[in-house]
């Protein structure tokens, strides 16, 4: 049965460092937040059963204090369209033939899903979020057997209730304005409600202890989530130019360049996720299909090749809207100043 205290008496504060998939996320960052208070979350997505398995080997071996882990729950087959595909493909080209670089093809569509699930009952996790809608009741009981708190990333009140229902101890409540992907259940942007009234909206159909996410960068605007009704706040876009941090250097010089702004996009990945504005976006955010994670393997080389040539026109720079007030600091300092009036 689910237990809403559970998810409480993991926290020694309010305040959690989010999962950031793709490499920004370290062990360091994962340790330093901790040391600083925060509860980390480790990103599952993108990474296979075998890739997980020796992360969270490494993570204990290190000494890590207890943390999460973050799934993508896999995506719906009506998303993908294989002539939206190929045709986008047939836009991208021109970038790939500029970068010396093959589109991507190869697509794992469960994300591994089922296999890394096997992984965190092998060797469980203190707790265990999901991205992209609610995984299958048989995953979760598996997760729940073995004593991990389980935590349903959503955007609207009814995906909230569906949440609620499927028996979660939790709700991330994610809103717009928060960096890297919409953890929507389908492919649509989700609500635009204000991070303080999405909580309102929300507790009105769960009882579930709420974590606030989105546009939370400071120690004051974590004490207004809090005052709004979450038990705590999920912190991204704060810690990404931190020196932990595994973001590129021309992601952390991007984030508080003159004139830098976000928008939500599917021109990288298929799914609505916000990014820092650069030529990439808005060249082909208008073309790019619903299609998750096709889109995502497709643009990947490109977004390699622009990482290592330090070329930020084509890299997916996920950031909230409030990353012009990320910093070069430790994890640990970070994570101390958003406590610091708690």
């Amino acid at each position: 049965m689910p237990d809403p205290l559970a998810f409480t008496r993991l926290l020694r504060t309010p305040l959690i460092l989010a999962p950031m998939a793709g490499g920004i996320s370290t062990p360091e960052l994962l340790r330093g937040a901790s040391r600083g208070g925060a509860l980390g979350f480790w990103p599952g997505g993108y990474q296979t059963p075998e890739q997980l398995a020796d992360k969270l080997t490494a993570l204990k071996r290190a000494g890590s204090s207890a943390f999460g882990v973050n799934l993508f729950v896999p995506a719906d087959e009506f998303e993908r369209r294989p002539e939206a595909i190929a045709a986008y493909a047939r836009a991208l080209e021109p970038e790939a033939r500029r970068l010396g670089v093959e589109l991507g093809s190869a697509v794992r569509v469960d994300d591994w899903f089922t296999g890394k699930v096997a992984v965190l009952t092998a060797d469980p996790v203190a707790a265990v979020s999901f991205t992209f809608g609610l995984p299958p009741e048989a995953a979760l009981a598996a997760l729940r057997a073995v004593g991990s708190v389980l935590i349903a990333t959503v955007t609207n009140p009814a995906e909230a209730r569906a949440a609620t229902q499927a028996g979660m101890d939790a709700l991330c409540v994610q809103a717009a304005v928060a960096g890297g992907h919409r953890g929507t259940f389908g492919n649509y942007p989700g609500s635009t409600l204000p991070l303080a009234e999405l909580l309102a909206a929300v507790r009105e159909v769960s009882p579930l202890p709420m974590i606030a996410a989105g546009g939370i960068s400071s120690a004051a605007e974590l004490g207004a989530a809090l005052r709004a009704g979450a038990v705590a706040g999920q912190v991204g876009t704060a810690f990404l130019a931190s020196s932990e941090s595994g973001a590129s250097s021309a992601h952390r010089v991007a984030l508080t360049a003159p004139g830098a702004r976000t928008a939500v996009t599917r021109a990288f990945t298929g799914r609505p996720a916000r990014a820092l504005v650069n030529e990439f976006l808005l060249r082909y955010g208008a073309e790019a299909p619903a299609a998750y994670p096709d889109v995502h393997a497709l643009t990947a080389p490109l977004r390699r090749a622009g990482a290592a040539a330090g070329d930020a026109s084509v890299l997916a720079m996920w950031a909230g809207t409030g990353h012009a007030r990320a910093r070069n600091s430790s994890a640990e300092q970070i994570a101390s100043d958003l406590l610091s009036r708690v």
